[in-house]
């Protein structure tokens, strides 16, 4: 599973998520910014970094790490000091490493034992944070991603449920389940997207009345910005192919949007009579 850029994509949409994973209040999310850091001149790049909007706050450097690995601590913290020495931040910072299980954290800490032990640096375990039932959304969407087949079937029936209960905006409604989604195919490998909705339910979730109202309406303002650009470049040409070129890249504006209601490419591309590969190239294109 590519579980780097499901928690880097969860971190980035639900920010809220991290801190309540570190036990912090979600409303915390809000002074931050999560993003990845490239190192000047050397070959380090921090993948996850919550940057703070004032100086009073700290930084947050978040590592994943699902793979044995003798060097992730050292690694970390050096990439950490290059980050302190050149950026020369006003802000203390605290590293969060997150790992599946405890047996797959085995790299020595003799030489950052005072970061552990005084709380700077912080280790997770995701098989350690108790039953989902008793977790906040966010935190039990990620435990997801460790539990094995059969216990994953229940926990995302009880999520998608979860979902509809307890998140009011239509839109970080189908991200998240956009999400539960994409762990779900990669836990399943050999199931196809259609067969994984229909097993979950979500493509029924998909024919929701809300669902399909905010669907029609992104698709009917960016069909409306198209036909604004084209009969400009109509005008200007003289030629229907401007108005129909502008109604095309009005289409293609509304791909995000889509993605993040939780429509596979395919189905973006069929309902908005486009390409796969315009919808793909529109979708890398935003991201």
């Amino acid at each position: 599973m590519k579980t780097d850029s499901i928690f880097y994509r969860l971190f980035q949409e639900f920010p809220n998520i991290f801190f309540e994973l570190i036990g912090n209040s979600p409303e915390i999310a809000s002074n931050y910014q999560f993003s990845s850091v490239e190192l000047k001149q050397t070959a380090f790049r921090i993948d996850g970094v919550f940057l703070p909007q004032t100086p009073e706050q700290p930084i947050y450097f978040v590592e994943v790490q699902f793979q044995e690995d003798s060097g992730i601590y050292s690694r970390l913290f050096s990439e950490i000091n290059l980050y302190l020495r050149q950026n020369q931040p006003e802000n203390n910072w605290l590293a969060v490493v997150i790992f599946p299980s405890r047996n797959i954290d085995t790299a020595s800490t003799s030489h950052y034992s005072e970061s552990f032990a005084s709380g700077r640096a912080t280790r997770i375990y995701l098989d350690e944070l108790g039953e989902g039932t008793s977790l906040p959304i966010g935190v039990a969407t990620i435990k997801l991603i460790v539990e094995n087949q059969k216990k994953a079937i229940q926990s995302a029936k009880v999520l998608i449920a979860r979902s509809n209960q307890e998140i009011d905006s239509v839109p970080q409604q189908q991200q998240l389940l956009q999400i539960i989604e994409t762990i779900l195919v990669y836990k399943f490998p050999r199931m196809n997207i259609e067969e994984i909705q229909e097993m979950f339910g979500l493509s029924e979730l998909k024919q929701t009345r809300v669902y399909q109202q905010a669907f029609a309406e992104g698709e009917e303002k960016g069909k409306q910005e198209g036909r604004q650009e084209g009969r400009q470049e109509g005008r200007q040409e003289g030629k229907q192919e401007g108005i129909e070129e502008g109604e095309r890249r009005g289409k293609l504006k509304t791909v995000p949007r889509f993605i993040a209601l939780g429509l596979t490419i395919e189905e973006i591309a069929r309902e908005l009579d486009l390409t796969v590969e315009e919808v793909r190239k529109a979708a890398q294109e935003s991201e």
